[in-house]
Formats: C-alpha cells, structure tokens, sequence
C-alpha cells in the first residue's frame, strides 16, 4: 500500500445517509452549487448512490447521495438500501442527516446499523430554521449523551447557508492525505444519460399523484448532443394500464405537464435547449422482477 501522508492534497468518498427526505440531495445540490441530485418533497425519490464532487481548499471531497435509510419488503426497496449500506462501507467518512425536528429515533436505529464498522461520522442537523434557537440547544443537548460516538454535530441550514464552511472543514479533517481522484473541474461521476433520467424522473414525482412515481421509471433510448440543443428520447415505464391513462392525462395534458418540467430543469442543468420526445409503456412487474430492474441500472 502507497504511503501518502507526504501528499499535500486530500480526497475520499462521504456517504450522506439519513431517512428518506431528509434533505440529503438538496444538500449537496448546494455544496456543489448546480442541479445535480434529484430533489422531491415526497420520501425515496432518489434510488441509486450518485457522486458529487465539491473541492473545498487542497481537498476533494466524493460525496455519495443514498437513498434513504428505510426497511420494506419489495424488491426495489432492497436494493435501495443496499445501496445505502455499500456506500457506508466503502467511505472514509459518513454524514448523518438528521432533521432538526426529528426526534433521536433514526439516528439510534442508524448506530445499531454501524455497530460493526469503524467508519467515523459526523451528524449534521439539518432544517434549523425551522425552529426556534431555544429548542435547537435543547436538540444539541440530546444528542450529547452520544458524544463519544460521532466526531462533530453541525447544525445547518440551505436556506439560511449556514453551516457550509464549518461542514467542508470538518469533513476535510478526517479524509486521507492522497491526490485528487478526479480532474478539478469534474462535478459528478454520472454520465448525462444518468442525469437527464433523474431530471425526468423529478419531474414525474412533482407533477402526478402520489401513487405513479413509486411504480414509474425512465429508460432513455438515446440522446443527440450538439453545441446548443440535446436531443432527449425518453420511455417513463409503469406497471398497470391505468397508471399510464393517469399520465397522460385528457388530452395528453398529463404527460405535457411532466415534459414541460423536465425540460426546464435539463435546460437549467445543461445550459442548452432540450427536446424531449417523452412516451410511456406499460411493463407489468418491472419493479418486482430483477432482470427489470437490472436493465434500468439496479445492479444487485
């Protein structure tokens, strides 16, 4: 193994993990300051582990966005929580999100989980402006008779941007001293196919009801890039005829909803026009069965 306590730079990988909508992708959205990880008000939007990448001083920093921390039977939540469990074991730091409001139950289920692992972890208590400073001392002092379990407690806020400097220099103090895994200018190891498809998917849980996001997904057929305008055909796959009926809504005012905000936000992210040919299918059992699941990226 290759001694790099010499090097002057750092880099490792930061699993973010907590309970599903707790806040994590709106998170590093805003440590890496664009439109990267999807972001819904509705719980286990995101399913797979992404890479943001945030340079911060002489260190880069890998975070890894999980879905959230949850126990379900079906075989798609499996694999979502496997994920969460293969990014904690393969980081040299995980951040805890830990919403002001929540009272301590998650993070207690979260320790019983890493018992067995040596990775450190900082808690960072999110959504403090959502309470008044009275009850976010007392929210701090509950969290001390678990001190000597985590390195730091941060408390944060997006909205209010505080905490971000304090975050980046704790986290920067427990990663290794290496070179730079990726080039500087890198924000994400996600390729743009990846990332249009999560952008679509957004736009599916903010503008249909709460059944059809959890029983969609998106397969991409191809993309056409030039300088100025991405080509986007794209598939949204549901389980019942019903729910595609729901989607398209009368006169395909359903599924002009879902494009119009899929190409806003692809158009915010890339900085170019987006065509977007968006069509629905019908695959009964996709999210049930793992070939299906393993043709859309879920690698068991």
């Amino acid at each position: 193994m290759i001694d790099y306590k010499d090097v002057d730079t750092k880099a490792g990988f930061v699993a973010v993990v907590g309970r599903p909508n707790s806040g994590k992708s709106t998170l590093l959205n805003h440590l890496v300051g664009e439109k990267l990880a999807m972001v819904s008000k509705k719980a286990q939007a995101t399913r797979k582990r992404m890479n943001i990448i945030v340079m911060h001083d002489k260190t880069q920093i890998i975070f890894v966005d999980t879905p959230g921390l949850h126990e379900k039977e079906k075989l798609l939540n499996q694999f979502m929580m496997e994920e969460a469990l293969k990014a904690i074991g393969d980081s040299d730091l995980i951040l805890f999100l830990a919403p002001a409001n929540d009272n301590l139950d998650e993070y207690e289920k979260f320790l019983a989980l890493i018992e067995t692992k040596k990775t450190p972890h900082i808690i960072l208590l999110t959504k403090i402006d959502r309470i008044p400073q009275s009850k976010l001392l007392e929210k701090l002092g509950k969290y001390q008779k678990h001190q000597e379990q985590f390195e730091a407690i941060i408390p944060f806020s997006v909205n209010k941007n505080v905490g971000k400097e304090q975050l980046l220099n704790e986290i920067s103090k427990y990663l290794p001293n290496h070179p730079w895994l990726f080039d500087s200018e890198i924000l994400t190891t996600d390729n743009i196919r990846d990332i249009y498809r999560e952008l679509i998917r957004e736009s599916i849980f903010e503008n249909l009801s709460d059944e059809i996001p959890y029983e969609s997904d998106v397969l991409i057929g191809r993309i056409e890039e030039s300088e100025s305008l991405d080509k986007v055909y794209a598939t949204i796959i549901v389980e019942k005829e019903m729910q595609k009926r729901m989607i398209v809504g009368t006169k395909g005012q359903g599924i002009k909803r879902v494009g119009m905000g899929a190409r806003k936000i692809m158009e915010n992210f890339s900085q170019k026009k987006i065509y977007l040919d968006l069509h629905v299918s019908v695959r009964k059992g996709w999210s049930k069965n793992k070939g299906s699941l393993e043709e859309f990226g879920y690698q068991f």
